[in-house]
C-alpha cells in the first residue's frame, strides 16, 4: 500500500492507494504516527485509491477517531468506494464515523465548524494582528510583584571557576519556574563533574549532564519536599505570578522566532503596561516549527584549567565548551520553556546593573542576536501532547511534565521558532541575589 499526505486549511489529509487489510492498516498506523503533529486536530483519510477494507482498517479508524477526540478535533473519511462502504455499513461504522463524498467537502465542513477562539473574548482584553500573526492577551494575576531570585555567580560559570563552596542545594519545592546550571546526585562531589544546563517546571528537574552522552535526564518527585536536593552553581527562579497570558497563532507553517516573540512582548508592554520596567520572565507551552539549541559540554569547575581572564564563550574556546544545533529540529512536537529577557530599548534603571548582568551571557551561536535585547531561555521537548489554547497554561505545564512523553531538553537559541503557543508573561519588579 502507498500513501501521501498534505495539509489544507489546517486539515491533515491522507490519500490511500492500496488494500486496507491488516498489513496495510499497520503501515497506515506508522505513517500517520510519523506525520501527526501535536497541534493537528482534524484528519481526513481519502479512500479513493482503496477498493478493499477489513477489520484491520476498521481498527485503525477507531483508534484515529479516539485520538482526534482526545485532541478535541475531528476525524473523517472521504471518497469511500462501494466495497469499503459495504464493510463500514456491515460493521456499524457508518453511523459512528463522519463520511464525506469528497475530500474538499470534508475540509470545508471542518473549516466552517472549527472552534472559534473568539469564544473567549469575554476574558481577553486585547488582540494584536499583523503579518499573519495573531496575539491575544489575557490578564493574569497581581497577587504579589514578580521577582527574579539569583543563586550563585554567573561570572564563575563563564570563567569555569566553580568550587564545591559555590554549589548550593535547592529543594524541588523552592523552584517552580527556574533555569540555570545544575545536577542531581548523592552529594556535591558526585554532582559537580556533571553540572549542565537545567530547567525546573512545577517541581520537576530536567538537566543535560556533562558526561559526554548528550542525553538529558530528569526527575519528577511525588513529594517535592523530600530530601533529594538539586545541586546548582547558578540558578534564576521566578517568584510570583504571571501578569498576562498571550495566545500566539501564526499562518506561516514556519512560525515566528523566539526573538520575535520577545520583541513583540517588549513593544506591546512599553506603552500599555504601567508596571513595565524592561525585564520579563516568560513561560511557553507551544508547538514547535523548529528548535535551534546549544548546551554546555563540560562542567565549568575550577579544575578545568581554562586560561585566566578567558571565558567558555570566547571564540577560541567556545567549540570546546559548547555544542550547538541550528538544524531546526523537532518540528510539530511540543515545547515547554522558561526564560527571561531584557529590553535594551527601554530604561532598566530600576535594577542594579550587576543583577542584570547576572541574567544572561552572549552565546556565540546566537549569530543574529541583537543588542536591542538580551534573552536566556531553556526548554523541554515533549511528543504527543494535544495543543489547545483554551486551556490554562500552568495546569497544562504541570500535566505535561507528569504525563507526556519526554524527548529532549536544551538551551534555546533566539532563532527557535513556534507555530502557536500559550505564553505566560511576568513583568519583573525586582531582582534579588541570595546571600
Amino acid at each position: 500500500m502507498e500513501a501521501k499526505s498534505e495539509r489544507k486549511d489546517g486539515v491533515l489529509i491522507f490519500f490511500i492507494n492500496g488494500r486496507l487489510d491488516a498489513f496495510g492498516a499497520q503501515q497506515l498506523d506508522e505513517w500517520i504516527k510519523g506525520t501527526l503533529q501535536d497541534d493537528d486536530k482534524e484528519l481526513v483519510i481519502d479512500l479513493s485509491g482503496s477498493t478493499y477494507l477489513s477489520s484491520g482498517g476498521l481498527r485503525t479508524f477507531s483508534m484515529l477517531k479516539k485520538e482526534m477526540k482526545r485532541r478535541n478535533g475531528r476525524f473523517a473519511l472521504a471518497n469511500v468506494g462501494e466495497y469499503p462502504k459495504k464493510v463500514l455499513d456491515m460493521a456499524g461504522f457508518s453511523t459512528i464515523l463522519e463520511i464525506f463524498p469528497t475530500t474538499e467537502t470534508a475540509v470545508e465542513d471542518m473549516r466552517k465548524k472549527r472552534k472559534n477562539p473568539t469564544l473567549f473574548n469575554e476574558i481577553f482584553y486585547k488582540k494584536i494582528e499583523e503579518e499573519g500573526v495573531s496575539l491575544i492577551i489575557e490578564p493574569g494575576w497581581m497577587i504579589s510583584p514578580p521577582t527574579l531570585r539569583i543563586t550563585g555567580d554567573l561570572t564563575k560559570v563563564l570563567h569555569a571557576r566553580l568550587t564545591e563552596a559555590d554549589i548550593r542545594e535547592k529543594q524541588f519545592s523552592e523552584i517552580t519556574y527556574s533555569l540555570g546550571l545544575g545536577a542531581l546526585g548523592a552529594n556535591k562531589k558526585e554532582a559537580m563533574p556533571l553540572l549542565g544546563e537545567m530547567i525546573t517546571l512545577y517541581g520537576s528537574m530536567v538537566w543535560l549532564p556533562t558526561d559526554g552522552n548528550n542525553t538529558p535526564d530528569f526527575l519528577t518527585p511525588m513529594d517535592t519536599k523530600g530530601d533529594v536536593p538539586v545541586y546548582t552553581g547558578y540558578n534564576v527562579t521566578l517568584d510570583g505570578p504571571f501578569n498576562e497570558y498571550l495566545t500566539l497563532d501564526t499562518v506561516d507553517p514556519n512560525g515566528v522566532s523566539l526573538g520575535d516573540i520577545y520583541r513583540t512582548i517588549f513593544s506591546s508592554a512599553r506603552n500599555r503596561v504601567k508596571i513595565y520596567k524592561g525585564v520579563v520572565a516568560v513561560s511557553i507551552w507551544g508547538v514547535i516549527a523548529g528548535v535551534a539549541s546549544s548546551g554546555i559540554k563540560k562542567a565549568p569547575v575550577a579544575q578545568s584549567s581554562l586560561p585566566a581572564k578567558t571565558t567558555i564563550m570566547d571564540p577560541a574556546y567556545s567549540a570546546q565548551w559548547m555544542a550547538s544545533d541550528t538544524s531546526m529540529s523537532y518540528k510539530g512536537d511540543t515545547l515547554v520553556s522558561f526564560g527571561f529577557g531584557i529590553d535594551c530599548e527601554y530604561t532598566t534603571a530600576g535594577f542594579k546593573q550587576e543583577h542584570l548582568d547576572s541574567l544572561f551571557y552572549t552565546n556565540p551561536a546566537n549569530k543574529s542576536s541583537s543588542k536591542m535585547m538580551y534573552l536566556h531561555n531553556h526548554g523541554v521537548i515533549f511528543r504527543g501532547v494535544p495543543y489547545d489554547a483554551s486551556l490554562d497554561l500552568n495546569t497544562q505545564v504541570k500535566k505535561i511534565i507528569n504525563e507526556a512523553t519526554f524527548v529532549d531538553m536544551r538551551h534555546l537559541l533566539d532563532s527557535t521558532r513556534l507555530r502557536r503557543a500559550k505564553i505566560g508573561v511576568a513583568y519583573v519588579q525586582d531582582i534579588v541575589r541570595e546571600p
